[in-house]
């Protein structure tokens, strides 16, 4: 199955609004307990979430993950850091991308693909407010000329 298809579960759809994605990577979570069956039932956020990359390893901050209902005392903190999975070839090449000047790691959805909680993330540089009005105009022109097509097909 190619990174980024399986069942999506969240996406952060204002990722792709702030920022320029350039690379996507694919990666594994680390969960504890009870935190794979909310993400089962799709009670999980990615807004205000982003990746760092810390002694070598890369986290996930500010990701919600509900706590399950029938969890009882076994349930988690939702917002903690949670440890991605990577190969240390990527995690190198994450490094050397992120060091330079306005690169950031942004989540961009969490999937399950083959059993398995997954997550993609992408190496962004932040948009200025000008580069989002031009991206919304572009869209916007697109939109129209789709519909004169499909109006004039008819």
């Amino acid at each position: 199955m190619p990174r980024g298809h399986g069942k999506t579960l969240a996406q952060n759809k204002k990722a792709r609004h702030d920022f320029a994605i350039e690379e996507t990577f694919e990666a594994g979570i680390v969960l504890q307990g009870t935190e794979i069956k909310s993400i089962r039932n799709g009670r999980l956020n990615l807004k205000d979430s982003f990746a760092r990359i810390h002694k070598g390893e890369v986290f996930l901050h500010n990701m919600h993950i509900s706590p399950y209902e029938q969890g009882n005392i076994f349930n988690h903190d939702p917002t903690r850091a949670r440890k991605l999975l990577m190969h240390r070839k990527e995690i190198n090449q994450l490094i050397g991308q992120t060091q330079q000047k306005g690169y950031s790691l942004v989540p961009l959805k969490v999937y399950i693909k083959n059993g398995v909680a997954k997550i993609l993330i992408g190496v962004g540089r932040g948009k200025k407010k000008y580069d989002k009005r031009e991206d919304l105009k572009r869209k916007q022109q697109k939109r129209e000329i789709d519909r004169a097509i499909k109006d004039s097909l008819r």
